[in-house]
């Protein structure tokens, strides 16, 4: 093992970004989540647009929640699901640091080309 890895799994003390990821990397989930875009829905609600079962849509909506991407509130009997606004930030901050990255990367590989070539 290299040094200063850890010799935990990956799994342990999951990250934001790893269960945002995990939770995203389903279609029904994103469907899910673009489903309560505009406003809060009923989970029954939700399930209805879906051929796949209400506990199957709940099983993905709980994976949502973990995640940190939905919340639940409970009125009576009702279930209402609402996008956390806050949820996709680590997912959007690591794209964007992944993303400046490649631009300098890129960059230098273009200044290099360039003086190679003329």
């Amino acid at each position: 093992m290299a040094q200063g890895a850890s010799s935990q799994p990956a799994s342990v003390g999951a990250d934001r970004l790893s269960l945002a990821l995990a939770a995203l990397a389903h279609p029904v989930r994103r469907d899910l989540l673009a489903l309560i875009e505009a406003r809060p829905q009923r989970v029954t609600e939700l399930a209805s647009g879906f051929s796949i079962s209400l506990p199957a849509v709940s099983r993905h909506l709980k994976v949502l929640e973990t995640a940190g991407l939905v919340q639940r509130t409970i009125d009576g009997r009702d279930h209402f699901i609402a996008r956390r606004e806050a949820g996709l930030e680590p997912v959007a901050d690591w794209v964007a640091r992944q993303s400046g990255d490649w631009a300098r990367r890129l960059f230098a590989l273009k200044g290099l080309l360039e003086r190679a070539g003329g």
